[in-house]
């Protein structure tokens, strides 16, 4: 939307973005207006079934009055000096009170996005490749916003205001007995309509008359197929927002049919998305911080890759101060799935036999003696340190695979001792609480690349010296005994297929290690930084037809310091 038309349409609706993008500021602060997730279901009923996607956002205040008990006293007062200039840049000049004139008739926000009307004109010139070709046109999707009415009064006092803006002009256009209200000011215009519960706003006409050629039973976005189950899923505790996909691979066509200058997408690609039929995503805020959830629904007949849970071993295998990690289960299936669905892709499969190729040079297997024995659970790692070559970056890296072929591992790791000691490096052994390693020295620098086992079944690979000596040696405590790590991932749904970490104390100090004094953080940053633990991500998979995902970003009580 170009910036001429927000403008209007701040001052038709009395500024939008309080409504939707700025209610999280406001609601932190003041409360707000109900209209919880449970009246998604009603707007969807007067969006087209045109729509290919739609967010729903809850202005409910027992939503958002959950995020007063966050946030560092530092983070408050950025927050709160943000909403204030908010209000005095936009609602001052608007002569719009939220409290008074938003806050008792207006219910949830559902925005949807729609494809342009045949008779909208393109509306955005991007430079071409060629420079001797005219400019390339795109198309913008339409938008309609539905605000539900939670007091008709309220709200038609709140119409008579705006018609007495300064500098706005308000007409009405009669269609099939109802009527659209055109407001103009500077810019383009913006049309209104009500439509019993609810009032609909958008930048063209046409899209407000398919609004009401919907509310008067025409096929809408809640009878479309697919849509109708994730409306009725709310995903998270404490909704404030839910994102409502019911084509995926549709969606992605038509958002690309926008752009010419976007590369059609080849068959082989769309067979790929086709895989996601439809997605339902929520956002939540609990006692925990805010939460995200996805739930996706697969075609079982196209997924190529089994989905295996993990029974999360690696991460007692990791020290307690580790700063990030990564695991999951079974790298070897994934690859299979990949080398199989490349055969679809010449690109992809030219890429792979070159790399097969190379490998063959050192004598190794690719498929088999890279990946084939990762079969078990893995993780990847950054650990801190402050030793050898590690000094100046902080940190260095730490990768734990569970294998039920430690044969081949071995004869894999032998090769690659073999060829590291073509290129001048040192090949030594050292034992490390009774286990034995093997470490790749470079002279003059120490130790480069750490290898060894930790038992019968776990390799582990370090970047590092130092790292090795973490690993191998915790001292009884690991991340799974770390208490932030228990507070950013202890409520993540389990089983589940591995964890995604990061400790955001020590990530901040990383920053701060790195940045100079013109380079550092402003305090706005930093202050939001420190009102958070961590974030934790984590995928489940009930079944071959259906995907979890579930983020929470673990925020910091109030009285926190």
């Amino acid at each position: 939307m170009t910036m001429s038309k927000t403008k209007i349409l701040v001052l038709a609706i009395g500024v939008t973005g309080v409504i939707a993008g700025s209610v999280a500021a406001y609601m932190y602060f003041k409360g707000g207006p109900a209209g919880d997730i449970s009246g998604a279901a009603g707007s969807a009923k007067v969006v087209p079934d045109e729509a290919f996607m739609a967010t729903y956002i809850s202005t409910d205040p027992k939503v958002w009055a959950k995020l007063e008990q966050f946030g560092t006293p530092e983070a408050q007062k950025i927050v709160a000096k943000g909403l204030e200039d908010f209000n005095q840049n936009v609602l001052t000049d608007s002569n719009i009170s939220y409290e008074k004139d938003l806050k008792p008739w207006v219910g949830g926000v559902m925005i949807a996005m729609l494809p342009p009307t045949s008779t909208k004109p393109a509306q955005l010139k991007l430079p071409s490749a060629n420079p001797n070709l005219p400019p390339v046109t795109t198309q913008e999707p339409n938008f309609l916003m539905v605000v539900g009415i939670k007091d008709k009064i309220n709200a038609l006092n709140f119409a008579n205001k705006l018609k007495g803006q300064k500098d706005v002009i308000t007409k009405e256009i009669d269609y099939k007995g109802l009527k659209i209200t055109e407001t103009s000011g500077k810019g383009q215009p913006t049309y209104t309509a009500v439509l019993n519960n609810h009032v609909v706003f958008a930048p063209t006409k046409q899209t407000v008359e398919q609004a009401i050629d919907t509310f008067q039973g025409e096929p809408s976005f809640a009878s479309k197929e697919g849509t109708n189950s994730i409306l009725s899923k709310n995903v998270v505790e404490n909704t404030v927002a839910q994102i409502y996909v019911p084509d995926y691979a549709g969606m992605v066509q038509q958002l690309i049919n926008l752009n010419p200058q976007v590369q059609q997408l080849p068959p082989q690609t769309l067979a790929q998305l086709k895989q996601l039929k439809s997605m339902v995503m929520g956002v939540g805020i609990d006692d925990a911080g805010v939460r995200m959830k996805a739930i996706a629904n697969l075609d079982p007949e196209l997924v190529k890759f089994q989905y295996q849970n993990s029974a999360g071993k690696v991460v007692s295998q990791l020290p307690a101060d580790t700063i990030a990690m990564v695991s999951g289960q079974g790298i070897s299936s994934w690859w299979s799935a990949f080398v199989e669905q490349s055969n679809d892709y010449p690109e992809f499969k030219q890429v792979l036999e070159q790399a097969r190729s190379q490998l063959k040079l050192a004598n190794l297997d690719l498929d088999k003696e890279i990946f084939g024995w990762m079969d078990g659970e893995f993780s990847a790692a950054a650990i801190p340190s402050n030793q050898g070559i590690l000094a100046q970056v902080g940190f260095g890296g730490a990768f734990i695979f569970h294998t039920s072929d430690r044969k081949t591992a071995e004869t894999t790791f032998t090769k690659l001792d073999n060829l590291a000691k073509t290129q001048q490096i040192n090949i030594a052994q050292r034992n490390i609480g009774g286990k034995n390693i093997t470490e790749w020295q470079i002279p003059g620098q120490g130790s480069l690349i750490t290898h060894g086992w930790l038992d019968q079944d776990t390799v582990f690979v370090t970047l590092g010296e130092p790292i090795a000596d973490a690993i191998t040696n915790s001292n009884g405590k690991s991340l799974n005994d770390s208490e932030n790590f228990k507070t950013v991932t202890g409520s993540l749904q389990k089983p589940n297929g591995g964890y995604f970490y990061l400790d955001m104390d020590k990530t901040a100090s990383l920053i701060n290690r790195f940045a100079t004094q013109n380079q550092s953080l402003p305090p706005e940053a930093s202050a939001i930084i420190n009102s958070i633990h961590g974030v934790g991500l984590t995928t489940t998979s009930p079944d071959k037809s259906t995907t979890h995902m579930e983020m929470l970003l673990a925020l910091k009580k109030k009285s926190s310091k």
